[in-house]
């Protein structure tokens, strides 16, 4: 997933691409900050997912001692 920041110029999300120690903004569309949006809640699906299995793994090993 590509680094996304606000552009020093207009203020609006643009991605960030740094080559050769400069770095370039490219503006982002609606649609590409819909699917962003949408990369970043899956994302935090599977980090919760995971989270709630080491609690319920914690808890059982807890249990057993």
């Amino acid at each position: 997933m590509s680094q996304v920041s606000n552009c020093p110029t207009c203020g609006g999300k643009s991605k960030i691409k740094e080559l050769n120690s400069v770095i370039s903004y490219q503006s982002l569309q609606d649609e590409e900050l819909i699917k962003k949006v949408g990369q970043l809640k899956k994302a935090m699906q599977k980090f919760k997912e995971k989270a709630e299995a080491l609690e319920k793994e914690l808890e059982e090993l807890k249990s057993k001692t």
